[in-house]
């Protein structure tokens, strides 16, 4: 299959690491920086507008967020709320947007012009937290709430940050191997354990309160609150390497189509070690109650680096550490898209 070279929505004046897509409020939610180094590559957290202009999807930028000496390298999104990974800390920052008053009749009185609506190409002005910036009718202000450490490793780093099915609780792993879960919007702790030897990769809570963990010990675990559920088998009925060790990378939940009780999750394999000629990656669907592996399929020799599912559960994305994103078929596992573009951008828009 090859590659496809999708037109660029947007470019950020900062590394990007994390994306969210609000689809309820339009808005791509982009977050990333330079860290403390002072090489004068600013932090921050964008919040841009999306829709639709002569039946091409664009992107204008709402509001800069500033954090300061912190990069955000990890979000989740939960409503109006976003838990952004910072170093050793989760902060959590509230968002609201908001028609301005007096706009609809400017608008009323602008589409008596004839021919599309364009937006204004000039960036908004950067502002300081809780600031209010202002765009084509709409307002947005961020504020910043609680903010919590949530990694005690000797170089800690919180690496991964996601929410329950009703956000009322959110999960925090990183170098330290341990999972730590904490009540929205307060933060305040309710359960912390010791999940892997070394760092965790990436976690996923399903909707019955489980969690699974992925670390750079190799393992795949299962939990119910503290107690280990299972360790997951991905080779059990797919292929064996003797002289390749694997470790898992990601892990989602996701939707089965047509079920509205179905639960499937996905992981992605990859080589642990980098080789010369390198063997490929897998992915793997496994039975969301049993959690026995369903199918196996070789996804590329590319090293992949982030997995997402769409809500319906219909496709999953995967990006890799060179930047290309494919998309699959989550029943089939089977390929249907492939580019080479920007991992972070393309899987939050797409899914």
């Amino acid at each position: 299959m090859g590659r496809r070279r999708a037109p660029e929505l947007y470019r950020a004046p900062f590394p990007l690491y994390a994306l969210q897509v609000d689809p309820s409020a339009g808005l791509l939610i982009a977050a990333g920086g330079g860290g403390a180094a002072k090489t004068g590559i600013k932090n921050g957290v964008h919040f841009l507008q999306l829709e639709q202009i002569n039946g091409r999807l664009s992107a204008s930028l709402l509001h800069s967020h500033d954090t300061e000496t912190r990069a955000t390298m990890n979000l989740a999104l939960a409503g109006d709320i976003l838990a952004a990974g910072q170093d050793a800390h989760c902060q959590l920052l509230r968002f609201q947007v908001h028609q301005q008053k007096g706009s609809n009749k400017a608008e009323k009185e602008g589409s008596k012009e004839q021919g599309p609506r364009q937006r204004k190409g000039a960036a908004a002005a950067e502002k300081k937290s809780g600031a209010e910036t202002q765009r084509e009718g709409l307002e947005l202000r961020v504020e910043n709430l609680q903010a919590v450490q949530t990694d005690f490793g000797p170089d800690p780093l919180q690496k991964v940050v996601c929410f329950n099915h009703d956000n009322t609780l959110l999960a925090t792993g990183g170098t330290d191997g341990h999972v730590r879960v904490w009540k929205v919007p307060s933060l305040e702790k309710v359960l912390e354990f010791k999940a892997h030897e070394g760092e965790i990769e990436d976690l996923a809570l399903g909707p019955d309160g489980k969690l699974v963990t992925v670390g750079r010990d190799l393992k795949a675990c299962v939990w119910q609150k503290d107690q280990l559920v299972v360790q997951l088998h991905w080779q059990e009925n797919g292929p064996t390497f003797s002289n390749t060790p694997y470790r898992y990378q990601a892990c989602r939940f996701g939707r089965v189509p047509d079920q509205p009780a179905g639960l499937r999750l996905f992981t992605v394999q990859i080589p642990h070690k980098r080789l010369r000629q390198p063997p490929p990656c897998y992915l793997t669907a496994w039975d969301g109650s049993t959690f026995l592996p369903l199918r196996t399929k070789p996804c590329g020799h590319e090293v992949i680096s982030c997995l997402n599912i769409s809500e319906s559960g219909t496709f999953l994305g995967l990006g890799t550490v060179t930047g290309s994103v494919a998309i699959y078929i989550a029943f089939s596992l089977q390929g249907v898209f492939l580019c080479g573009c920007c991992s972070c951008c393309v899987l939050g828009l797409l899914l």
